[in-house]
Formats: C-alpha cells, sequence, structure tokens
C-alpha cells in the first residue's frame, strides 16, 4: 500500500468520524495505531518519555506541539505495555487533522518498551485556547 492510499485511507476515517464523510453521517471514531503487543515486557516507561515523544509531534502551520497545543487529553500506560491515548485537534476543519493522530502514535511506539500505541480523537470538550500552555499562547499570538 502507497504512504498517499495510507493518507487517503485515514483522512476518509476521520472525515466518517467528523460526520463529513460521503454520506454525511457520524460514523465511527478515529483511531490511529503504531506499534505492536510485547511478548516480553522489559521496564516501565515513564508518563514524562511519552510526553517527551508527544512533544515531538507539532502542528505544521504554527509549529507548536501537540502537547503545548493541549490537544492531548488522556494517557493511559497499561501494564502489558500498551499505551491508549485520546486527543483532539483545534477544528474539524483543521488541514492536518487526518495525519496527527498517527504522527504521535507513531512518535510514542518508537519508545523502548512501549507496546501498542492507540489514538482516539475525540471531540468532547472542545478544544479552545484556554487548552494551550503559556509559553503555548505566546507563541500562538504571532500568528
Amino acid at each position: 500500500m502507497t504512504e498517499n492510499k495510507i493518507f487517503d485511507d485515514n483522512e476518509q476515517q476521520l472525515l466518517d468520524a467528523m460526520g463529513l464523510g460521503e454520506d454525511g453521517a457520524m460514523q465511527r471514531d478515529y483511531i490511529a495505531y503504531a506499534g505492536k503487543k510485547l511478548d516480553v515486557i522489559t521496564n516501565h516507561v515513564s508518563r514524562e518519555s511519552i510526553i517527551d515523544a508527544l512533544k515531538t509531534v507539532s502542528d505544521p502551520e504554527i509549529m507548536i506541539n501537540i502537547w503545548d497545543m493541549g490537544l492531548i487529553y488522556r494517557i493511559e500506560q497499561k501494564e502489558n505495555g500498551d499505551v491508549d491515548i485520546d486527543m483532539t485537534v483545534t477544528a474539524p476543519t483543521c488541514p492536518v487533522a487526518g495525519i496527527l493522530p498517527q504522527q504521535a502514535a507513531d512518535a510514542v511506539a518508537a519508545i523502548e518498551g512501549i507496546g501498542l500505541v492507540t489514538v482516539k480523537v475525540v471531540w468532547e470538550p472542545a478544544w479552545s485556547i484556554e487548552n494551550m500552555s503559556e509559553e503555548a499562547r505566546a507563541m500562538f499570538e504571532f500568528f
């Protein structure tokens, strides 16, 4: 499968989840996956390591990472090394909404000792500028 085909499929899945798909009906959640189940759990990964990985993913339009943007709502680490993340996007029509969740999943899955990563896009509560860190808000004012 080509990279463009994967992107097109992910984008269509997100549009369907937002109710903006071909039939306009809310169909399912948008979920990105990365990594794989671990055969042996070698060490516990710190929450800070996961946050540091999420900080490597930025909105390319404003160059603020998804953590400081306040897009990450929940991180759940499981004893088997899997990680579940709930995130949102700034707006349903955000042009990079279809790629940020996968980038977040990939970044966390790249950490040694992490198993399967699931990133689910949630719509409640809706994102607002108040979610941003103070530093991100200061940077945001430049745009």
